[in-house]
């Protein structure tokens, strides 16, 4: 299956219609954050797939245009806290970044764990129907030692890391991580699980498990 992950940072190519062909083939949208919930939509609208997304620390709780308001990217689904099942792939996915100032969409350590620890049953539940807990996470902040920063809103997510240990997930896919060098690392393996950051755009291809 191949992937679009959008996170970040909007690009222009891919807000016109040079995306039908750029991304012909493309059977999935995933968006990792701190995007207008309008080009979310654009890239949804135009490549005609689904729309799985999480909110990032910069997004908005209402967007205004002159389309309307706006709380979400209307035909997505929102992942956070959330499992879903598309074509025998399995989705889960939190929100939000650290918390360093007043604002939406930001937790402390201990909120993540909590988001994690909501996820938990239908991922143990995943296990007994379909053999494993989980295949694609999908989050705006990376998880902890891998990808992160040292300043407080670009630290890793500690829940984040248990839960590659604990749950394996073939892929974790966040965004929040902006990407300045050519030589910057954007794809990790820890464990079994490959990290990648989506900042700007990234197209995956990955098998399904039988």
């Amino acid at each position: 299956m191949k992937i679009l992950s959008l996170s970040d940072n909007v690009i222009p190519f891919i807000y016109s219609p040079q995306v039908k062909r750029k991304f012909q083939g493309v059977e999935l949208l995933l968006g990792c954050g701190d995007l207008p919930y309008y080009y979310l939509e654009y890239v949804y609208d135009s490549l005609d797939v689904p729309l799985y997304f999480v909110r990032g620390n910069h997004d908005q709780v209402v967007e205004y245009s002159s389309a309307g308001q706006r709380t979400y990217p209307h035909g997505g689904f929102d992942l956070h806290r959330k499992a879903n099942v598309y074509k025998g792939l399995l989705l889960a996915g939190v929100e939000g970044s650290l918390r360093y100032r007043p604002g939406m969409f930001q937790y402390s350590q201990s909120e993540m764990w909590m988001h994690i620890f909501r996820l938990a049953p239908v991922l143990l539940k995943n296990r007994l129907v379909h053999g494993r807990y989980l295949d694609l996470f999908i989050s705006h902040a990376p998880p902890a030692g891998v990808h992160c920063e040292t300043d407080l809103p670009h630290r890793g997510i500690n829940s984040f890391r248990w839960l590659i240990d604990f749950f394996k997930p073939a892929y974790f896919i966040h965004g929040h991580i902006h990407i300045h060098r050519p030589d910057s690392i954007r794809e990790s393996l820890v464990g079994r699980t490959w990290i990648i950051n989506a900042f700007g755009y990234r197209e995956i291809e990955i098998g399904i498990p039988a």
